[in-house]
């Protein structure tokens, strides 16, 4: 069987779980449902980072020693890592490592012998001893050369780049690496198989690290400086330098040089690092350099992913107030939102925006509009029309005409192409590290298959004898392309692929079904489909930023205009009734828009209400509330263009604001006709304006 192994970094245990632990790990745990999916004896690897003086700092300003220091931030991580789902014992790691383990000591001292027993690319000893004077950074756990620290006026101490905080000034006894022998095999090695390191615009910041110069790395602290830290073999006054020790628990971690652990020979060939940018350089030049001293071949892959800024493009900061608090995530989004979320939303290897208001809008759109929407829908004409039943989906040559003039091709295959082609994009695009583009194509077919809906009107269909083989022509595809869609944002969204795959009526391990291998039209005729419920809750947005704000989780620059709009307006008076005619001025302060329904659906125990999202053309559809529940299918008024007052103070119905109101006429004592909704003969454009 194929192996792949997956990493994250182990993280550093001087400071509490955050956004960007989870955002690697998540990145981590989808790649690895993917490959094991895929039909991969997978290992997936994450962790805590447990040494260095950065840690004995922390410890003393919390009162802790050390080890109590990391036992207090692994627990928080793994905490954290449980409530998202992406522990063991819900499919995630197969190990939390911890560099304080025995059986690490163990593996980095074997590590830093082996080092010792061969020659460096230019035959010199590639550890000696030596004297050291510098800078040291203890966040970056890192001695700085002069191009890496300023100085401000006045001070003798200086600065991190950085983390902008004084540097310390080491003057003491140390081992080092001679990594300036290693420099012309490094670029060697980069030039034979450049697609190691990724993405290509991290590699050239590599290549030009090391075409500036390599210089000989001191790996070791001596023992009265820094206490907390792996034993150099052979020497008790020195502990091993922390990237060195930090960097073997890769190894470490699946059996090298320790007896309690296995698997080195059969999952390392197979490796790939996930790293954040900050720390490309120290798992490729630095790492790579260790590993080729020791005569361990390298990782198969290094992938630098970018970082996550605001929704205004700025870094996160707790002195700007927008850092992402991971107890908000907890309390107001679903885990499989939050993972779609930064799937599709950030670029692998490129920076991405993150704010709650943007989570919310992808959340709404993509999922409780996009997949939601057509899986309820869906599921429940089954039950309306068909008592549960998935019908054949075929259509008869006798009955080809009829399809035809529902606007259905007779013929599946045509969707059948779409959906092959879009599953061998998908698995090309997911094997390339390209999730966002792949998670594209899926929604592309989503919308695909809402628009076959919205053309043949099976609320229409129904109602015509002649048309019962297109109306299950019709939610068959949906229902088999729900099952394909399923199959592949399993990996993304493990726990909603389940409930949509359990709805459908199939009770068969998603997780143990390779996408490779579907094939068309697998679900039974005249099988019962499951219980159907929404899977993905639309968020209101209003109440849930409203209460961000309230507990001080986030300083929004529109604070104050948010809460006057929410307030109630008092000042506003009746017409008077002499006020019989408008003037033209008057008319133009209405703005009538032609939108077209992209989503109608009733609202829960409000029986006159429906939900609309319309689309005016604008950069996202309106939510209006209208009260034609009485009168109208929802599933009827999807894809019909409709006249909207789209200047409309927005107001509160029901807990949902409603951004507009749709134009119906009746007699306005209810005797009449019900209501009809305006609309149009001609073919009119989306955000036309009626004048």
């Amino acid at each position: 069987m194929k192996t792949f192994y997956i990493t994250t970094p182990i993280y550093y245990a001087n400071s509490l779980p955050h956004l960007g632990h989870l955002y690697t790990t998540i990145v981590a745990d989808v790649i690895q449902r993917y490959k094991k999916q895929r039909g991969f004896d997978t290992y997936f690897l994450t962790g805590t980072d447990e040494h260095g003086i950065n840690i004995q700092r922390a410890a003393e300003k919390e009162g802790r020693t050390p080890k109590e220091q990391v036992d207090y931030v692994s627990a928080e991580l793994k905490k954290m890592f449980a409530e998202f789902g992406l522990n063991t014992e819900n499919g995630g790691y197969n190990i939390f490592m911890r560099t304080t383990e025995r059986f690490h000591y163990e593996g980095a001292q074997t590590l830093w012998r082996e080092i010792l027993k061969n020659k460096t690319p230019k035959g010199n000893a590639p550890i000696y001893k030596g004297f050291y004077e510098g800078w040291f950074c203890a966040p970056c756990a890192a001695f700085k050369l002069e191009d890496e620290y300023y100085t401000v006026e006045g001070s003798d101490i200086p600065l991190c780049k950085i983390h902008e905080r004084p540097l310390d000034k080491v003057s003491e006894e140390s081992y080092f690496f001679r990594l300036s022998d290693y420099g012309d095999e490094l670029l060697r090695i980069i030039e034979e198989k450049p697609e190691r390191i990724r993405p290509e615009a991290r590699r050239n910041e590599v290549v030009s690290f090391i075409k500036s110069g390599l210089q000989d790395l001191s790996v070791s602290r001596e023992k009265k400086s820094v206490s907390w830290g792996v034993p150099v073999p052979g020497d008790e006054n020195h502990v091993m330098y922390v990237w060195l020790d930090a960097l073997s628990n890769y190894i470490t971690a699946i059996g090298y040089g320790n007896s309690e652990k296995t698997g080195f020979d059969k999952y390392w060939q197979n490796v790939t690092h996930l790293v954040g940018k900050d720390i490309l350089r120290f798992h490729t030049v630095y790492w790579w350099a260790f590993l080729l001293a020791a005569g361990i071949s390298l990782p198969e892959t290094i992938y630098a992913h970018g970082m996550w800024l605001d929704a205004e493009g700025r870094k996160m900061g707790k002195t700007l107030g927008n850092v992402i608090e991971i107890e908000v995530l907890q309390k107001y989004f679903q885990v499989d939102a939050i993972r779609y979320f930064v799937m599709r939303e950030m670029v692998f290897g490129q920076d991405g925006k993150f704010g709650y208001e943007n989570l919310i809008d992808r959340a709404n759109a993509d999922l409780a509009s996009g997949l939601g929407n057509l899986s309820s829908r869906t599921l429940s004409m089954i039950s309306k029309y068909r008592d549960g039943l998935i019908a054949s989906g075929k259509i008869r040559e006798s009955n080809y005409l009829n399809a035809k003039r529902a606007g259905i091709n007779a013929d599946e295959q045509e969707l059948v192409s779409v959906l092959q082609h879009t599953r061998d994009e998908f698995l090309r695009r997911f094997d390339n590290f390209e999730f966002s583009q792949a998670l594209e194509l899926i929604w592309t077919v989503i919308a695909r298959i809402d628009k076959m809906i919205s053309d043949a009107k099976p609320w229409e269909l129904i109602k015509d004898e002649n048309q019962a083989e297109t109306l299950n022509a019709v939610l068959y595809r949906a229902l088999e392309t729900l099952r394909w869609i399923s199959v592949l944002i399993y990996p993304v969204m493990p726990e909603s692929a389940r409930k949509i795959y359990a709805q459908l009526g199939l009770n068969d391990d998603i997780a143990k079904i390779n996408p490779e291998n579907l094939v068309w039209g697998e679900l039974a005729a005249n099988a019962k489909i499951g219980e159907t419920q929404a899977v993905f809750p639309r968020l209101d947005k209003k109440k849930i930023m409203s209460e961000i704000v309230e507990n001080g989780k986030l300083k929004m620059e529109n604070e104050a205009s948010t809460e006057n709009a929410g307030e109630k307006t008092t000042n506003e008076q009746p017409a008077t009734n002499d006020e019989q005619f408008i003037t033209i001025d008057d008319f133009y302060k209405v703005e009538l828009k032609i939108g077209e329904v992209k989503v109608c659906e009733r609202i829960p125990k409000a029986d006159k209400l429906l939900r609309f999202e319309i689309d005016l053309g604008e950069e996202k559809p309106r939510q209006i509330l209208a009260g034609l529940a009485e009168y109208y299918e929802p599933e009827s008024l999807i894809g019909r263009k409709v006249v909207v007052v789209a200047n409309l103070k927005p107001r509160m119905m029901r807990g949902l604001e409603s951004q507009g109101m749709i134009c119906a006429a009746s007699l306005e004592d209810g005797t009449g006709e019900k209501p009809a909704v305006a609309t149009f003969l001609e073919n009119v454009d989306i955000g036309a304006r009626l004048k």
